[in-house]
């Protein structure tokens, strides 16, 4: 199928994106890495009177370490998180989850930016910018403002974004201790298909090997990225396998699990509770060898 007329804008700078949403407003798209628009728009599902390419706009693609801070400007594409050493090093919960972002076709024109506000409940890379408790830059004609990732999603394919608003960074804080490990698993019918099930975790200890910082994050099971309450117990404990998999359960159990033609809420409660379970057994395996 083709995509209904539309007006396409090419600009070359933030300002010029900026000033095209302010004059379309909700008539406008932009397009990032078009994995997600354009198929929408060839099924006639999205039909924007305006697509605005951002993919001109050097400013976004760019990488950065800034005082201890990662900084990813929103068109760097999803390859770039398995390939980069400064992304391995500090945040290394990104370079382990990417891998598993479709197809290696799909991760080199994806980008980090577009995943984020496209919301999926089942992609990776909302559940890690929670877990990472990351911090999004948005800009809008009206003005510049910052959001926690954990208060960014609100539900399915919906965000607290608004009509003339983009996202240009992403903004990773430092390990919250030097022993600090994360752990990612998900489950999903093929190679390359959205997941089923997933889980993002993170977890700090310090010298005595007492749990300081627990964030657990479990995807594709609900209309959005769960950020898990029952980790929080997890904080001035020592983590045993046993407790960590009880914990797994709890937070499964937090969920409203949908259900779907691929799978039974039932079902996705149960593969959540054992994947929340191993990512949180990876981050503290991790964590203790730091």
């Amino acid at each position: 199928m083709r995509p209904a007329p539309f007006e396409y804008f090419a600009p070359r700078t933030v300002e010029g994106a900026l000033d095209l949403l302010a004059r379309h407003g909700g008539e406008a798209k932009l397009l990032a890495g078009g994995q997600s628009l354009v198929p929408l728009m060839n099924m006639r599902l999205v039909r924007p009177a305006v697509v605005v390419d951002l993919n001109r706009v050097a400013a976004l693609d760019e990488i950065r370490e800034d005082a201890g801070r990662l900084r990813l400007g929103a068109l760097v594409r999803q390859h770039a998180l398995e390939r980069d050493a400064r992304i391995a090093a500090s945040a290394p919960l990104l370079a382990e989850a990417a891998p598993l972002i479709g197809h290696l076709q799909t991760r080199a024109r994806g980008t980090v930016g577009g995943s984020l506000v496209h919301a999926d409940p089942a992609a990776e890379l909302p559940a890690c910018a929670i877990a990472l408790d990351a911090i999004l830059h948005l800009r809008s004609p009206r003005a510049h403002r910052t959001c926690r990732a954990r208060e960014f999603f609100r539900g399915l394919l919906a965000t607290t974004l608004e009509p003339d608003e983009m996202l240009v960074e992403i903004e990773i804080p430092p390990r919250p201790l030097p022993r600090t490990g994360h752990g990612f698993a998900e489950v999903a019918r093929r190679h390359g298909d959205f997941a089923l099930a997933g889980a993002a975790a993170v977890l700090a200890l310090d010298g005595d090997g007492v749990c300081r910082h627990a964030r657990l994050v479990i995807l594709g099971a609900g209309d959005g990225p769960h950020l898990a309450r029952a980790a929080d117990a997890l904080v001035g404990e020592r983590p045993t396998p046993a407790r960590l998999a009880e914990v797994g359960r709890a937070a499964a159990g937090e969920i409203e699990a949908l259900a779907d033609l691929h799978a039974t809420p039932e079902y996705r409660r149960r593969v959540a509770a054992g994947l929340a379970g191993r990512a949180l057994g990876d981050a503290a395996t991790r964590a203790e060898a730091a």
